[in-house]
């Protein structure tokens, strides 16, 4: 068991063979004198374009006054999307997005390949509840991933929820799960339209037939039965008011246990706090049943409290345990009342600490695993031994410690890559975990740790050769001097003179790593001689709680430093050139990408700003924007207004030459409501000089991303990658297929 103190919440701001001869679209390439005096224009003229007119946008006189400096928001409409005129703004905005993307010659041949690639098998990592096996899987295009079980890893599976039967455009995916210890009861949360908000219901595992329960409006939260099955604890919001749903903030989480066999309207109420607005509470079950441990977070704050309920006893009240706003605390496992958490409290690369219950002062915890020069990623318990996984530069390495911290050894990997899962009970002999890099597809393996052995439980079969790619690690100098990682993924012999169409992706946020990891779409943009960069920004989780805050509030500044010093090292060191540059980013990404464009639009060719926090004077007042702030900082604040009205991409936008720009966002997102991407593309249309198109996508029935069905995932990287390569000047008539394939 693992019990990360980083909420829910915190995600929001967090898949050929081809020869070495040059494609049609490389062989089309400009040369890189050419490349180099067309600068950023080029990626406008390369296809002659005309000139849009875009949907008009009404300017409204709407000014705010933020400690004395007046600041106008003409698109505030653009923030209901609901309304009438917002409706027409995006219903012309999308006709005129699809009716240019329809346009693009090789759109449809980018489609067709990124299908091929993208129909393999794949899994999920299983793991065991009392006799059973646990496992997601995708036959290749199934819009959701099925859950199945099987008695035994040798016998035939069974299909216990498909949620591919839950909608006929399997927009309605599957939200979590959590199984009873004896295997026999399944709490599932359905999610609708990528929204956030989710229902819980009960399934029999043994009939695979639904229970009459139903727990509604949870977000944010799992749900951990009790050690007997005959309940569940989860968390949840009071219902919004009509029409707030998708756009009221979410304060005042509470915490509630549901008795099965109950309505919701009898479930108990375990932990408030009616004091604190913002606090959210996470419980879960120790795997013994004897205590109920709560994890108290505060937004995306990377700090948390810890407090737990014995469970033992029926009028035992919760008790706080960990009380201070000083770190960041995760459960590890616990054996009785002894306790072992990872943490970053005077270690902000992460260390392991026991604590007892019966003598909880700070004075007598013990350190089981000290610090190291590797970030700690996760632990877990298992076979009574650690399992660490630590990042090295960004990538991953697993050791094994015995219970009182001594080495006992490194789990072999393939290369630089990333592994997740080593799940399971104190008490069990095996594990399971998946290995996943840029040019290998996630493979499974189950680990005996008795014989200190792994195995492949199931590898997948994709249709291209990994041996014809090739990632390797570079570290660049940013403006003020920081040594920054980036990964570069191509085909191998990649000439580097400047004419190749590179993609840059980035984060920096919110203590996400940026790991390796397989992605058809990456792959189908490596296929076209396309070099694919990864840039590891401060903001990230990299480098532990430092690098974190390095890249947070009035030093936010430091991770668009960073990307803009990515991109200017890939055009110094010949990669590529200013119009073959495209960089993409979503979320706190988006964000990411629209402060460097504004910042240098001169520096790249295209920009793919996805579900981006665009107004960063006003993320506050939407859903669960407010929780950003530990990241971001508020406008209601003197000093961190500054720094927000300074790189705001909204705000910043000025009559320029922008390089092609396609926003991409979707109606049913609550996370990052979509008035973000309305008012931001609505402003630089209105403020491009050039002749590069500013385009937005709005998908419909989707979200945040969570839960989007393959079937618009597909879509959605293939309108990026053509309108890309189209701006590029590599949209023509040639096929986007590998050697193999033709």
């Amino acid at each position: 068991m693992k019990i990360r103190a980083f909420s829910a919440v915190a995600c929001a701001l967090w898949l050929t063979h081809c020869s070495h001869a040059p494609t049609q679209l490389e062989a089309q390439a400009p040369s890189a004198s050419q490349a180099s005096e067309s600068g950023a224009a080029s990626s406008a003229t390369a296809q002659a374009p005309v000139r849009l007119r875009y949907p008009m946008a009404r300017k409204d006189t709407v000014v705010d006054n933020y400690h004395g400096t007046e600041v106008a928001d003409p698109y505030r409409w653009l923030e209901n999307p609901d309304s009438p005129e917002s409706r027409q703004w995006i219903e012309a905005e999308n006709q005129l997005t699809f009716g240019y993307l329809e346009k693009i010659p090789v759109r449809a041949r980018i489609k067709q390949r990124m299908t091929e690639l993208w129909d393999y098998e794949k899994y999920g990592v299983p793991w065991r509840e009392g006799s059973r096996y646990f496992f997601s899987r995708n036959n290749g295009l199934q819009n959701q991933s099925v859950l199945y079980t099987a008695d035994s890893l040798g016998a035939e599976p069974r299909v216990l929820l498909d949620p591919n039967t839950l909608s006929a455009d399997g927009t309605v995916a599957l939200a979590g799960v959590d199984i009873t210890q004896d295997g026999n009861l399944l709490a599932y949360g359905v999610a609708s339209a990528g929204s956030d908000w989710k229902e819980i219901r009960v399934r029999d595992v043994r009939t695979g037939k639904d229970l009459p329960d139903i727990v509604k409006w949870v977000k944010f939260s799992g749900s951990s039965w009790t050690k007997d099955g005959k309940g569940f604890f989860y968390s949840r919001y009071d219902e919004p008011k009509a029409g707030e749903a998708l756009s009221g903030t979410n304060y005042y989480q509470k915490l509630y246990f549901h008795k099965l066999g109950t309505p919701q309207s009898e479930d108990v109420l375990v932990y408030e706090r009616k004091d604190q607005k913002e606090w959210g509470f996470g419980g879960h079950v120790t795997d013994d049943g004897r205590y109920l441990v709560i994890n108290v977070t505060r937004g995306t704050e990377q700090k948390n409290l810890v407090f737990y309920k014995d469970l033992k006893d029926p009028k035992a009240k919760v008790v706080e345990l960990l009380k201070e706003w000083d770190a960041e605390y995760g459960l590890i496992g616990n054996d009785g009342p002894l306790f072992w958490f990872q943490t970053d409290l005077d270690a902000p690369r992460g260390r392991v600490v026991a604590i007892d219950l019966r003598k909880p002062e700070r004075k007598n915890w013990k350190e089981v695993i000290p610090q190291g020069e590797e970030t700690l990623s996760t632990v877990s318990l298992v076979n009574d031994q650690f399992l660490v996984n630590v990042m090295k530069d960004a990538h991953s390495q697993v050791r094994l410690y015995s219970r009182d911290g001594k080495p006992a050894g490194e789990l072999p990997l393939p290369g630089l890559g990333t592994v997740f899962g080593l799940g399971g009970k104190r008490e069990d002999t095996e594990t399971f975990y998946a290995y996943s890099s840029y040019t290998s597809p996630t493979t499974i393996y189950r680990y005996d740790l008795k014989k200190g052995q792994s195995e492949v439980f199931k590898a997948p079969t994709v249709k291209f050769d990994p041996s014809q790619y090739e990632t390797k690690q570079i570290f660049y100098t940013s403006k003020d001097g920081t040594r920054v990682p980036m990964f570069l993924s191509h085909k191998k012999g990649l000439k580097l003179d400047g004419t190749n169409p590179t993609l840059l992706y980035g984060y920096g946020g919110f203590n996400a790593p940026m790991t390796p990891g397989f992605n058809v779409a990456n792959l189908v943009w490596m296929e076209q001689g396309g070099v694919y960069a990864v840039a590891n920004l401060r903001g990230g989780g990299e480098y532990g709680r430092e690098w974190h805050e390095a890249g947070t509030k009035l030093k936010k500044q430091n991770v668009f430093d960073d990307f803009i010093a990515a991109a200017e090292w890939l055009i110094s060191n010949k990669y590529t050139s200013t119009p073959r540059l495209a960089i993409n980013g979503r979320s706190n990404g988006g964000l990411l990408v629209g402060a460097a464009v504004t910042q240098r639009p001169d520096l790249f060719g295209v920009a793919l700003p996805g579900v981006g926090v665009m107004d960063m004077l006003r993320f506050h007042k939407f859903t669960i924007g407010w929780a950003w702030t530990s990241d971001f900082g508020s406008a209601e604040n003197p000093e961190e207004f500054k720094a927000l009205h300074a790189y705001s991409p909204l705000h910043n936008l000025k009559p320029a030459r922008y390089p092609a720009m396609l926003v991409h966002t979707a109606d049913h997102d609550d996370r990052v409501v979509p008035g973000h991407s309305f008012k931001f593309t609505a402003a630089a249309q209105a403020a491009q000089t050039g002749e590069a198109p500013v385009l937005i996508r709005i998908e419909t029935k989707a979200g945040h991303g969570a839960g989007k069905p393959t079937s618009k995932i597909i879509e959605e990287y293939t309108d990026l990658w053509a309108f890309s390569l189209h701006q590029m000047g590599l949209g023509g008539e040639q096929s986007v297929a590998g050697d193999q394939a033709r």
